[in-house]
């Protein structure tokens, strides 16, 4: 299949159409090679599809439908309101907090909540045109989960007689001509019980999605024929809904065209030089790059012709290198620091040896004699120590007392 970058696309003929429709092209639209941005359409979807939300809020009411007081401080308990009364399990039990069975909720929800989104016109816009250029790529429909390998080429666009279709069963005949039916057929079997309590709201069963019939003239009797085929949309060219081209926020939607929905987009949307006919002053946003393809921009003969040759011989600015940890730096800021730092390595070799050789020396075992000599130096000097005045002072004191020695 090929991308939207074709100039013409084919109209598919259907069953019963006159046989000089059966080779039509129409051109392609611009609007077909918008740029895509997925992050306005996940914005836009998400604050678009708040817009149907219905308010809630519990009641007003709701916690505060007893007559509880606080029994205020000394009684030991905390000061939350207590019901009143006694004889029943309810009696003094806490109140009207948040914390307390049977109390309101932390914050009431109200229904002035803020539900609905403002969207900027422009921004609405460019979703919409970015989801209608994704499902003209046949990679990114395929990816959305859409069975397509039976499709002849997108955009897929059909002759205007589907228009007058009116009957369910001639639908499913038109889907199956144009290789759509097994898409539609994968949305059926889809069909399942939601899970949790929506069950219970009006909204039981889910299916996937399946085609988008858009469709041209206003009062078509398609309408009816394919409204009631599970997961198949339809809806009018000049009402293209952003929800329907990307439900969830998920660009590529299988989309088939009738040939004058199709003939429409260009008077819709304009295209990059002309604005449109029928959204006033609007033109489509021109993409910041047409090739995205970089590396075959700068590749290309007419870059590489007119950009400068590489340098071959050219100096690096050289790293700056801390001169108090790298020598060679150190030696080019002062040629003498290798010399001061060989001499005080030598002086502290020196240092080191001279306090080998002295604790070599006290180390040194001692002859008797050299003992002997110290024991009497020593006995001299501790005599010298005691002087003769000490031991009269000594003798009188224990005279004094009456001790005899």
């Amino acid at each position: 299949m090929a991308s939207a970058a074709r100039p013409l696309v084919t109209v598919q003929a259907l069953e019963g159409d006159m046989v000089t429709d059966t080779a039509q092209t129409v051109h392609l639209p611009d609007v077909m090679k918008a740029s895509i941005r997925p992050d306005i359409v996940t914005f836009v979807h998400s604050n678009i599809s708040k817009n149907s939300r219905q308010p809630y809020a519990v009641s007003k009411r709701a916690g505060h439908q007893t007559s509880a007081e606080s029994w205020g401080t000394g009684r030991a308990v905390s000061r939350i309101p207590r019901v009143p009364g006694g004889g029943t399990h309810r009696a003094g039990q806490g109140a009207f907090g948040n914390m307390c069975r049977g109390g309101r909720m932390f914050a009431p929800t109200k229904i002035w909540r803020r539900w609905h989104r403002k969207i900027n016109v422009n921004q609405k816009r460019y979703a919409v045109v970015s989801a209608i250029a994704a499902s003209a790529i046949p990679s990114l429909v395929q990816a959305r989960g859409h069975r397509i390998e039976s499709v002849p080429e997108l955009p897929l666009v059909i002759s205007d007689s589907a228009e007058s279709v009116e009957k369910t069963s001639a639908a499913l005949k038109v889907l199956r001509q144009i290789g759509a039916y097994e898409d539609a057929l994968k949305a059926k079997e889809s069909l399942s019980i939601r899970p949790g309590k929506g069950k219970a709201r009006n909204r039981r069963y889910i299916n996937r999605k399946g085609p988008l019939i858009v469709y041209g003239s206003e009062g078509a009797k398609l309408v009816k024929a394919f409204r009631n085929l599970p997961g198949v949309d339809i809806v009018n060219v000049e009402r293209l809904n952003l929800l329907k081209l990307a439900p969830g926020g998920h660009l590529g939607r299988f989309v088939i065209w009738t040939k004058s929905a199709f003939e429409k987009l260009d008077s819709i949307y304009g295209s990059f030089e002309n604005p449109s006919e029928k959204k006033k002053g609007y033109v489509l946003p021109r993409s910041k790059m047409v090739n995205a393809d970089l590396a075959r921009i700068i590749n290309s003969d007419e870059v590489q012709s007119v950009v400068r040759p590489i340098k071959k011989d050219f100096k690096r600015a050289p790293m700056k290198k801390n001169p108090l940890k790298n020598l060679n730096t150190l030696l080019k800021l002062n040629p003498y620091a290798k010399t001061a730092r060989r001499m005080s390595l030598l002086a502290e070799a020196q240092r080191v040896k001279a306090k080998k050789e002295k604790l070599e020396k006290k180390r040194k075992p001692i002859t008797k004699e050299e003992a002997s000599a110290i024991k009497a130096a020593g006995k001299a000097w501790y005599q010298t120590m005691i002087s003769d005045s000490d031991y009269t002072e000594f003798d009188n004191f224990t005279k004094w007392l009456g001790v005899s020695q």
